[in-house]
């Protein structure tokens, strides 16, 4: 029987087969996407943790079996965005306020208004 350790080894060997135009093809770049905005509301205020993207891509789960783009989604909502992370593998998130898209900037400049706290993309993108 193969251990979970192997399964990863063998997942991740194949991801690094694969060039970073490779990866936005397959993902549409959401995964990508969701550990960027893990990064970013965790740096405006703490509002979930940093995650990377294999972690994400392979919907891992934390120590009480939440899932990784579940916790984000929860941090989206705390500052009143519903947040569609990586819908179908070949599409990118999506983001709605009272029901309305907008776009992935619009935001992160709501969460920041939330907030009141305002980063430019080096304060969070690192």
């Amino acid at each position: 029987m193969t251990t979970r350790e192997e399964k990863l080894k063998k997942i991740n060997d194949e991801l690094n087969k694969l060039s970073d135009e490779d990866l936005d093809n397959v993902a549409g770049g959401s995964f990508f996407e969701t550990a960027d905005d893990s990064y970013f509301l965790n740096s405006l205020n703490g509002l979930c943790d940093c995650y990377d993207a294999t972690k994400i891509f392979l919907s891992m789960k934390d120590d009480e079996g939440a899932t990784l783009s579940g916790k984000i989604e929860k941090a989206w909502e705390s500052v009143g965005i519903k947040a569609e992370l990586y819908p179908n593998l070949t599409s990118h998130n999506k983001y709605f306020i009272d029901g309305k898209e907008i776009t992935r900037e619009e935001a992160y400049q709501h969460a920041m208004r939330v907030v009141g706290y305002t980063m430019k993309d080096s304060d969070w993108n690192w």
